[in-house]
């Protein structure tokens, strides 16, 4: 409990406050990746309580909402994590809570490519079955829901490579020294990346994208 000390010399009271239980904080990163690594069960389960706030938090930011299939993502985005550890591919260039987090955003960017291809399916479907209906109403449309929306389907459609790099620093908060060690290039590639990532979806927000495909193309990447 927190104490107050009046200080001899002056007479002024003084906050003490307790000494850290550094016990209580659990274990640092590198004694919880080898004891799991050993097979310690409990330790898992340590690792497992620590990771899956984070987990889940930067699956619902990538996708945006609590789909279906949330705790499936969330699953395997742990099992990875695991499967990882155990194997010792885990470099330690970061900590566990930013490398989970990388994991869940990577994971969380396949669905939602998955899910732009299945909807992409299902519009052409319907298209002939609402030939004869109005218009989407512009004013509704540009409302900040159905733009995020839409920036989250462009992103899905983008070169994977930038378009991670774009959510691990302006969805997840990942500075550009930590994307370049997770993604295995130099800070100045990562922050390449991050420009022509941000421009190529500001274009296509603007619905440039086939002629910044082009573009692309034609420069050689």
């Amino acid at each position: 409990m927190t104490q107050v000390r009046i200080s001899p010399e002056k007479r002024w009271l003084r906050i003490v406050p307790d000494p850290v239980d550094k016990s209580a904080q659990g274990p640092d990163d590198d004694s919880l990746i080898d004891a799991v690594v050993r097979g310690d069960v409990r330790r898992a389960a340590q690792l497992h309580n620590r990771l899956i706030p984070i987990i889940e938090s930067t699956i619902y930011r990538v996708c945006g909402r609590y789909e279906s299939d949330h705790d499936d993502l969330v699953q395997a985005t742990f099992e990875q994590i695991v499967v990882t550890l155990m194997r010792k591919r885990f470099a330690r260039e970061c900590s566990l809570s930013t490398w989970a987090s990388t994991i869940a955003a990577n994971v969380a960017f396949k669905a939602l490519r998955s899910r732009v291809r299945q909807r992409r399916a299902f519009d052409r479907c319907a298209a002939d079955e609402m030939s004869g209906v109005a218009p989407i109403d512009v004013e509704h449309s540009a409302e900040v829901g159905i733009l995020i929306e839409q920036m989250r389907h462009h992103l899905a459609e983008m070169d994977p490579n930038k378009a991670v790099t774009v959510l691990l620093h302006d969805v997840c908060g990942h500075d550009l020294a930590e994307i370049a060690a997770l993604t295995k290039v130099s800070v100045g590639a990562a922050q390449s990346r991050l420009v022509r990532g941000r421009r190529e979806l500001f274009r296509r927000m603007r619905g440039e994208g086939e002629s910044f495909d082009r573009k692309e193309r034609a420069d050689g990447e």
